[in-house]
């Protein structure tokens, strides 16, 4: 039983009965929090199992351990992520190692590397310009479609349901297109990041002089993107 008693009334309470056990099993008390008081007892009832608490020897007073609390659902999940977080930036940050060392071994100078950048911006635009051509094409579309909707309406004639199909069908294609695109330009954006942060690093494992690298940065043109 479970009795919300004072901790050092508790402890004189047990005191007799420890010194007359003497070869009997050392009790102990737990106490925790419960709905804000500071409960204590020689058995742990079910419901505060999952409870931070406190062991306290019966014969001495002294603490002895402790239990932290159970985490919940969520903290566990929580707990789950930032352990997955951690292995996947160790593994990135070992990737980046790898990295660094492959680009002293792969590219004689930076020309070189620049070379590849450029196949990869070229690659990225060519992307952007394609979906941004298909949505314009595809809300041409969707607006003659509408348009005619609503001549029909106004002539008294009701939407076909071959026409309303349409009319879903090419919104859904303009939504999705529309989300490639803004994909594509976001892939863009992280991409002139990354090209500057590892032309940094390239510069710095090289030792490569910076008046040296604008000069030849200004001998290399970027693609136009239109």
């Amino acid at each position: 039983m479970t009795v919300r008693t004072p901790l050092m009334l508790a402890l004189v309470l047990l005191a007799p009965t420890a010194l007359a056990q003497d070869k009997a099993p050392a009790k102990k008390l737990f106490c925790w929090q419960e709905k804000g008081q500071r409960v204590c007892s020689d058995a742990l009832p079910a419901e505060a199992v999952n409870a931070a608490r406190e062991e306290i020897s019966a014969t001495s007073g002294l603490r002895t351990g402790g239990v932290e609390r159970a985490m919940t659902e969520d903290e566990r999940s929580q707990a789950a992520i930032e352990v997955q977080q951690r292995q996947m930036d160790a593994a990135a940050a070992e990737t980046r190692r790898r990295t660094d060392a492959a680009m002293l071994l792969s590219y004689r100078d930076e020309n070189d590397l620049r070379r590849v950048f450029n196949e990869r911006i070229a690659i990225v635009d060519n992307n952007v310009r394609t979906a941004s051509y298909n949505t314009v094409s595809l809300r041409e579309g969707l607006v003659s479609l509408l348009q005619t909707a609503g001549n029909q309406e106004l002539a008294g004639r009701p939407v076909t349901a071959e026409l309303a199909a349409n009319i879903r069908q090419r919104h859904a294609e303009l939504v999705r297109t529309r989300r490639l695109q803004h994909s594509f330009e976001t892939q863009r954006a992280e991409l002139d990041v990354e090209i500057t942060d590892i032309m940094q690093r390239y510069r710095a494992m090289k030792g490569t002089n910076p008046d040296a690298v604008e000069e030849a940065a200004g001998q290399t043109p970027a693609p136009t993107r239109n």
